[in-house]
Formats: C-alpha cells, sequence, structure tokens
C-alpha cells in the first residue's frame, strides 16, 4: 500500500475530497516526525508505538581488506505493534491459504 492508496481508501470511506484526507494524513505524519525528533515516544492506540532508539557505537570489517571500520552511533526509529493489531495479523495471516 502506498501513501496514495491510503488517501484514496480513506477518502472513499469517509466521502470526503482525496485533497482533503491528505492534508490530513501529511497533518499526522509530521506531528508523528516532529514529536519523534524531540525524543517522544508516540502511540498510537491499539496500533502501535513509535519511538526513537540509539545504536550503540561499534566497530565493523571491510569483507574486501578485512580493516576494521568504525560504525558512530546513531538513532534509529522502532515500530512495536499494539495488541489489536498484533491480533489481527495473526487472524487474517491463515485466510490467504
Amino acid at each position: 500500500m502506498t501513501m496514495h492508496d491510503l488517501i484514496r481508501g480513506v477518502a472513499q470511506r469517509l466521502a470526503l475530497t482525496q485533497l482533503t484526507v491528505a492534508e490530513v494524513v501529511h497533518m499526522a505524519f509530521t506531528q508523528i516526525q516532529d514529536a519523534l525528533m524531540e525524543g517522544e515516544r508516540v502511540t498510537v492506540g491499539s496500533f502501535g508505538t513509535f519511538r526513537v532508539n540509539v545504536r550503540a557505537a561499534r566497530m565493523a570489517r571491510n569483507p574486501r581488506t578485512g580493516a576494521a571500520i568504525p560504525i558512530p552511533d546513531r538513532k534509529v526509529v522502532s515500530f512495536r505493534p499494539g495488541k489489536e493489531l498484533k491480533d489481527r495479523v495473526a487472524r487474517s495471516s491463515g485466510q490467504d491459504s
């Protein structure tokens, strides 16, 4: 599913214009991004939780030369699905067979 598919689907379900829905969806994602950039955790109902984790610095190896390469620490976004989302996905996985 692409962003366009999401916007089109919501617009059809709510009988709104795609332009209106696009503005709302983009604003919602912007709010989530802003909160994550400030280090906040974002919980979306029973859908799940987004948060920023810090990956520690480490040493890696260049597979071609074997030389050690330092990799600095960095921030990454993680998502943990909520119980309802996990349950719905688990129930739907047996229906495709």
